[in-house]
């Protein structure tokens, strides 16, 4: 199995969750969370002054996935948080050994 930690743009969040669900994929945990990339954050013009922010605002969105369903996913990501803007978001995918469900206690692999 696979955790899929996809950082995107706040305003792209509801066409991630419609991309995923077309494909299949309901479950997902979001958090909202700050952070900076290459960019080193972003100018504001604000009363005739400019504010260097260094934290945007970012979604993440985690997923756990059958390895053989990784590449789906991450490709409806992609194609729902893309702008071809900086900032567009990155995806991370890390291994899972095991899941267990806490109200049955099933342990779920992906062999």
């Amino acid at each position: 199995m696979k955790l899929i930690k996809a950082i995107i743009k706040p305003e792209r969040l509801d066409s991630v969750k419609k991309g995923l669900e077309e494909i299949g994929i309901y479950g997902m945990t979001i958090y909202e969370v700050q952070g900076r990339g290459e960019q080193k954050g972003i100018a504001l013009q604000y009363r005739g002054g400019t504010i260097q922010v260094d934290s945007i605002p970012k979604m993440e969105v985690n997923i756990i996935v059958k390895n053989s369903e990784k590449q789906k996913v991450i490709d409806a990501i992609i194609a729902a948080a893309v702008t071809g803007k900086i900032g567009d978001g990155r995806i991370f995918i890390l291994p899972v050994e095991e899941s267990v469900r806490i109200r049955t206690g099933e342990v779920i692999r992906d062999e």
